[in-house]
């Protein structure tokens, strides 16, 4: 994309980013800039950069201020707050010609002034704190804080949203509400005295947050597991998917404790590793709960034989896999979309598996509860593919909806009055022809009971090694994975449907490929695109793959499963297959989608 003149005025659409060490407490102060720009009326994203290891090492906050409300990163730096000595270096090279670095001065830098395109600004925190405030830990606490009030003067911020913000965090602590409001104003009042404020980037109020929140996908994904009636969540702890657990026994901690007795209505099972973890929604599913668990990729892999027995011995189960940088231990807080395949096809023999593709949080809740439903429907495990930037990542999403008429969909189960009036039930009998039987909950009635097995069973749910007999099973099993199809949610397309050129992609993917869209349309390239958000695919995506002579596959992975999958899953025409990957464990850019495009268009390689 084009270079940008930072010396215009430019409202509302720059990119902000923080250069701190890990353990530090900015965190806080990152966000109380990103919420107040929020609340200012302004769309934007936030994007997080951590070490998965100790404290003490570099960790990076990214802040993309969009008018237009784009959700990807936008591939540039328009104004670098470098707090860490150590990455001076890199953090300086980052920055945009004709972009700003603010730094603490109290320790002058002149390799900070190597750059002659980029304007730095001075501010001697550490010396403002030690002016105002008592003890060491305060005052790096105060020191974060403190560039937060810089920030808010150079970009004009309202100092009372700032100031609302900070009530609301203290809101049982005024006297640290105040201190922080006291450092907010040094800062803030430092940088009116120095520097030209405000910036040529700059926060000007908008009405474009209304009906909004700012949510990460992990809480998202827990709140919908609440409102879909899950009471049963086990769990080993894994990056990047513990908060996810850590949400749900948060909300359950609220909303599911009896007033009158005090009891839990809910289990959360902190298990000794995810092969126990996964065994315990087995069973906690096949009692009749709904039960969940989320992990990664290393503990999918943990997961896959008893995934094979919920398989065969159709079990609902709902597991959330936050995907993160493999293989083997990989980058466990970088983001990627690894997991596609080992999750379509998890455990050892002919396994297809349901999958969900949320593309952000408002997505992941209603996702969460679209899985319970798919789940106890099919009676078989459902995955809900997220990565690393939707689950931890802030995003600005549509403040979620939820109808009251909802009741949970439990599929085919007998009830005790059904059964009374049956001669004899058999567990694995397809009565109805759509591939899917009736099951029980135990304790319902004696005639409802039935011996549960991973090996060879027939129909009648007996043991067998019958060739004829298992293959009666297994090919059932085939049909209710094709009547998937026609359950799961339709793919979503994008533009006239008439273009020769199409995109598909999946999953967080989507912010970076609209974004591309609209800037390949303003070239104008004319491009359809659409979004998977379920396997099996349904006839959309066949119609989609057919009616374009060139289709770029987005994702993130190296091994472009996307790609492969659609090559095994559907009638399209390997040739017409082209991939844009991107797998550097940082979320994607719009910039790699047009360059790949517009490079492949100038070749000759798509029509």
């Amino acid at each position: 994309m084009p270079e940008r003149d930072l010396t215009q005025e430019r409202l509302n659409d720059f990119v902000v980013k923080f250069a701190n060490v890990n353990g530090t407490g900015s965190a806080s102060a990152n966000s109380l800039i990103m919420k107040s720009i929020f609340r200012m009326g302004v769309p934007v994203v936030g994007k997080n950069f951590f070490p998965s290891n100790i404290q003490g090492l570099p960790t990076w906050y990214e802040i993309r201020v969009t008018r237009e409300g784009w959700r990807a990163r936008s591939g540039r730096v328009d104004l670098m707050v470098a707090m860490n000595a150590e990455t001076y270096a890199r953090d300086i090279a980052e920055v945009a010609p004709g972009g700003w670095l603010l730094y603490d001065s109290t320790w002058p830098r002149p390799s900070l002034l190597s750059r002659e395109d980029v304007t730095v600004l001075g501010v001697p925190l550490a010396q403002l704190c030690g002016d105002h405030f008592e003890g060491a830990r305060a005052r790096i606490l105060m020191k974060n804080v403190m560039y937060a009030g810089v920030l808010a003067a150079l970009l004009d911020l309202d100092l009372e949203i700032v100031r609302e913000l900070l009530g609301e965090s203290f809101a049982r602590k005024p006297a640290l509400a105040d201190s922080n409001m006291n450092a907010i104003r040094i800062g803030y009042d430092y940088a009116r005295e120095h520097f030209d404020c405000p910036l040529p980037i700059r926060i000007a109020p908008m009405d474009e947050t209304r009906g909004h929140v700012m949510m990460d996908g992990n809480t998202a994904a827990a709140l919908g597991c609440v409102y879909a009636g899950a009471t049963v969540g086990a769990w080993y702890p894994i990056t990047p998917s513990t908060s996810l657990m850590d949400a749900f026994r948060a909300f359950c901690a609220r909303h599911r404790v009896d007033p009158e007795t005090g009891r839990n209505n809910y289990m959360v099972i902190q298990a000794e590793d995810e092969l126990a973890a996964i065994g315990a929604v087995i069973g906690a599913s096949w009692n009749g709960a709904r039960a969940f668990t989320p992990t990664s990729g290393p503990g999918v892999s943990l997961m896959n034989e008893f995934i094979g027995l919920a398989y065969y011995a159709e079990i609902p189960a709902v597991l959330f896999d936050v995907q993160r940088v493999g293989p083997s231990t990989g980058m466990p807080t970088r983001t990627q979309q690894c997991d596609l395949l080992t999750c379509a096809y998890a455990s050892h023999g002919d396994t297809r598996h349901v999958l969900l593709f949320p593309a952000d949080p408002g997505e992941c809740f209603d996702f969460a509860v679209q899985a319970f439903d798919l789940a106890e429907r099919l009676q078989t495990p459902v995955f809900v593919l997220l990565d690393l930037d939707i689950g931890m990542n802030d995003w600005m999403t549509k403040d979620p909806q939820w109808d009251d008429d909802y009741r949970p969909d439990r599929g085919k189960v007998i009830t005790a009055e059904m059964l009374e009036g049956m001669q004899r039930f058999h567990r694995y009998l397809d009565v109805d022809g759509d591939g899917i039987p009736w099951r029980t909950i135990p304790g319902v009635g004696e005639k409802g009971a039935y011996f549960t097995r991973g090996s060879g069973h027939n129909q009648l749910g007996a043991y067998t090694e019958d060739p004829a007999e298992y293959q009666l099973v297994v090919d059932r099993l085939r049909r209710k994975f094709d009547a998937a199809a026609r359950l799961v949610p339709t793919a979503v397309t994008e533009g006239s449907g008439r273009a020769e050129v199409g995109i598909v992609s999946f999953g967080s993917c989507d912010g970076a490929v609209r974004e591309a869209l609209a800037a390949l349309r303003r070239t104008g390239v004319a491009v359809d695109y659409l979004r998977i958000r379920a396997f099996p695919f349904g006839e959309e995506v066949e119609e989609f793959l057919r009616d374009h002579e060139a289709i770029f596959v987005v994702e993130q992975n190296r091994d472009a499963q996307l790609r492969a999958l659609l090559t095994l899953e559907t009638a399209v025409e390997k040739r017409k297959l082209r991939s844009i990957l991107h797998y550097n464990g940082l979320p994607m850019s719009a910039d790699c989608v047009v360059d790949a495009v517009v490079a492949a268009l100038a070749q000759g390689e798509a029509a």
